[in-house]
């Protein structure tokens, strides 16, 4: 683990040479470094690095960005490691790497293994992330699969970089639709019993995933509350069917290899007496004051709309467009009452906050982080907190709107697609396109053996290698050796610097807190792969079992296990399982 990958040697080479010149009075002692990049060209033929270190530096000094691009530059070309640090167009420099160079990331990649690619960079910073927090009235259904697929993905992204990740799930078991799946569960319990329920009426849950739940009360507690009084079952059915419904979406979730870490209980929040918490420290603070809620603007009140006093939060303080009530007017807390209070207990045990939305929510996003940004900054330096909106998935079959799941009566359930397609190919495919970005999740193409399709095409590239390394061994007696890789040319160099940028697209994806961009990068390096092995259907002594060659054959082969590893590794984040054969 002493291995400095390319990007970040280099990084501290360029870090070096720019100190030199703060040193020697070129740039100001106290200049900042902090925009300074050190990124891939756009073209690959002008050169293997480039650096935009002029460009950000110059306007600071007061002097020409090419002036100082050459100051850099000779530098630069001081260490042996760099052949040529050549400027392009008004201050870019790019350089040219001794192959050798490569050839170390290419044993480097074998030496880490699974480490590749990891990073201390969050530096054990306590990062929690909730995600999936659905209703506990239903199993998990296509609504909640790309949230939940993107927050557990963005968590294995943070730990892969360093930080120190908690999993959370909010239960909302404290509203008016826990006591309907309540009702909903006695309707069952009392069908266990032998009663006939006739059709479901409005108002309460119809799905079939409610029989078992009727059915284990009915084992449970006889016909002990058939025909009692709702004030005397209610608590109990409440309490009990959660639990249940607890345990189907626990289950629903491991089936895409999702585990939470904490289950934070809304019910427990009130009982803890956390939302009355919050409110006196707010009001301490002034951030709470007794006044009247504003009638909704640009419409006519509603009927039921009166000017009545309640306690309201002074979001606008913190680019709020109103001020938001933590109280109804019956006295009991509003969603953003308790929503507040709950941040407040998360931000309590972490140093960051991201939570994971559905676009619907979009709305509710400012006044949330006006909320915990005055709640933290009242308890010292304000908490970072992200909120990711994640847009709704349409479900499709051959172009056409897929019909619903009989299983539930009225959605299409995580186990039915998990059942159909499996977990690996459900958790890349959402992680293809930017979250807030629309998604057709089509049943017959994401199982297509095409290119167009990432999941599979990545997958292909794992397998292949596996493939060919197995036909070496067998037919050749050939295995993978680093003792020729001064054999291997440009084509394959071209693989080392896809590969070798793993460890960067890692970095870059976590500060962004975007794991698909992990997606997109192993969809590169499996066309640059894919496009190497293609090489060989015209060019006998480009494939990668080269029967005259045993020597470049083994190098090459050193080579495909290496871009393995780095598919294993980021795939491995993404939670998703490389195939060893297809």
């Amino acid at each position: 683990m002493n291995h400095r990958t390319l990007y970040a040697a280099f990084g501290d080479t360029i870090h070096n040479a720019l100190a030199a010149l703060a040193a020697d009075g070129t740039l100001p002692e106290d200049t900042s470094f902090a925009n300074v990049t050190l990124e891939p060209p756009r073209d690959p033929a002008h050169g293997d690095l480039a650096t935009n270190a002029a460009m950000v530096l110059a306007k600071p000094v007061k002097t020409n960005p090419r002036a100082l691009a050459e100051k850099i530059a000779a530098k630069l070309e001081a260490d042996s490691r760099i052949v040529g640090a050549e400027i392009a167009g008004p201050g870019f420099i790019n350089l040219r790497l001794d192959p050798g160079v490569w050839l170390s990331e290419l044993q480097a990649i074998a030496q880490l293994g699974e480490a590749y690619g990891r990073s201390d960079m969050g530096e054990g910073t306590r990062v929690n992330v909730e995600y999936v927090s659905a209703n506990p009235t239903g199993p998990m259904h296509m609504g909640h699969c790309r949230g939940a697929v993107v927050g557990d993905a963005l968590s294995s992204l943070l730990e892969y970089a360093g930080h120190a990740v908690t999993r959370e799930y909010y239960i909302n078991d404290a509203g008016s639709q826990v006591d309907t799946l309540a009702r909903s569960a006695h309707l069952r319990y009392r069908e266990a019993l032998g009663e006939d329920i006739g059709a479901i009426s409005e108002g309460y849950y119809p799905g079939d995933y409610l029989k078992p739940i009727g059915e284990y009360l009915a084992r449970e507690v006889g016909d002990r509350y058939k025909d009692a009084p709702e004030a005397e079952w209610l608590p109990y059915f409440r309490a009990e069917a959660v639990k249940q419904m607890m345990e189907l979406i626990r289950s629903d979730l491991a089936l895409l290899g999702i585990h939470h870490d904490v289950f934070a209980s809304e019910a427990a929040l009130h009982a803890a007496g956390k939302p009355k918490e919050a409110e006196k420290w707010l009001r301490a603070h002034d951030l709470v004051y007794d006044g009247v809620l504003e009638a909704p603007k640009g419409k006519a009140p509603p009927e039921d709309w009166e000017p009545v006093e309640l306690p309201l939060f002074r979001s606008t303080k913190f680019g709020d467009d109103q001020d938001r009530p933590i109280r109804k007017s019956d006295g009991s807390w509003t969603y953003f009452g308790a929503d507040l209070a709950y941040h407040m207990q998360k931000a309590a045990e972490a140093d960051e906050l991201i939570d994971i939305w559905g676009a619907d929510h979009a709305g509710t996003v400012k006044r949330i982080k006006a909320a915990v940004a005055a709640l933290s900054k009242g308890q010292g330096a304000p908490i970072p907190f992200d909120v990711k909106l994640v847009q709704m998935v349409q479900l499709m079959r051959g172009g056409e709107p897929v019909k619903m799941s009989k299983r539930s009566g009225n959605f299409i359930t995580i186990a039915d697609m998990v059942d159909e397609v499996g977990k690996d190919v459900v958790r890349f495919t959402m992680l293809t396109r930017k979250p807030e970005a629309q998604m057709e999740f089509d049943f017959a193409k994401v199982v297509e053996a095409s290119k167009d399709n990432p999941v599979w095409y990545v997958q292909y590239a794992h397998a292949r290698i596996r493939s060919t390394q197995r036909k070496a061994k067998a037919e050749e007696g050939i295995e993978p050796s680093a003792d020729a890789l001064h054999l291997l040319g440009d084509e394959e160099r071209a693989l080392i610097a896809r590969a070798a940028q793993f460890p960067r697209e890692i970095e870059a994806a976590a500060k962004a807190r975007e794991p698909h961009r992990i997606a997109f990068y192993l969809y590169d390096l499996a066309t640059d792969l894919n496009a190497f092995y293609s090489l060989g259907n015209t060019s006998p002594e480009k494939r990668f079992i080269v029967k005259q060659d045993a020597a470049l054959s083994a190098a090459r082969l050193f080579l495909a296990d290496a871009i393995g590893q780095v598919l294993r590794n980021g795939l491995g984040v993404l939670g998703v399982d490389a195939v060893e054969s297809m």
